[in-house]
């Protein structure tokens, strides 16, 4: 995480358990994708520094793994770690580093234990429509410059004493 944004921990598995969106791709793979996908997005339209937690708790021999992807960090806790646990310790640590620290996630005992490490909480369901009004608002601008551009004016490509002399001459003068 970087000192110049402010950081956005995810748990993974408490975001896609919350979005009926990517709970009906009934591959956790494919979930997980999408979501990293978004949260790239949504990050970046903040000025968020990304890191989604994923447990990997209960799955025998695992070790913790940190991957980017999209300018996304995520991580997948090793055996008998919990996502919560990790995004906690995380969370503490960024706090005491000086950053400002929001925490994606619908378990109040974590929110509980985030707030008091000093973090922000977001619950999964506020995310989602934040998310929902960043997309709105970033097609309403993308089609609002589309059509701003898509008009190739002779007048608005000219410098304005050509522009002058040539409606001059259109006016007959």
């Amino acid at each position: 995480m970087g000192k110049d944004k402010e950081a956005l921990l995810v748990d993974g598995y408490n975001v896609i358990n919350a979005w009926p969106e990517l709970m009906v791709l009934n591959d956790l793979e494919h979930s997980r994708d999408k979501l990293i996908d978004i949260m790239a997005n949504y990050g970046s339209y903040h000025g968020y520094n990304v890191l989604i937690v994923f447990d990997a708790h209960g799955v025998s021999g695992a070790v913790t793994e940190q991957h980017i992807y999209n300018d996304v960090n995520v991580v997948f806790t090793g055996e008998g770690e919990t996502a919560d646990s990790y995004i906690e310790r995380t969370a503490y640590n960024l706090v005491r580093q000086g950053e400002r620290v929001y925490v994606v996630t619908s378990d109040w005992a974590e929110q509980l234990v985030i707030l008091g490490a000093g973090a922000f909480r977001i619950p999964a369901r506020e995310l989602i429509c934040d998310v929902k009004r960043v997309n709105k608002l970033v097609q309403e601008r993308f089609a609002e410059s589309a059509l701003k551009s898509r008009r190739h004016e002779l007048g608005n490509r000219l410098n304005s004493e050509v522009a002058k002399r040539l409606d001059d001459l259109r006016r007959g003068r």
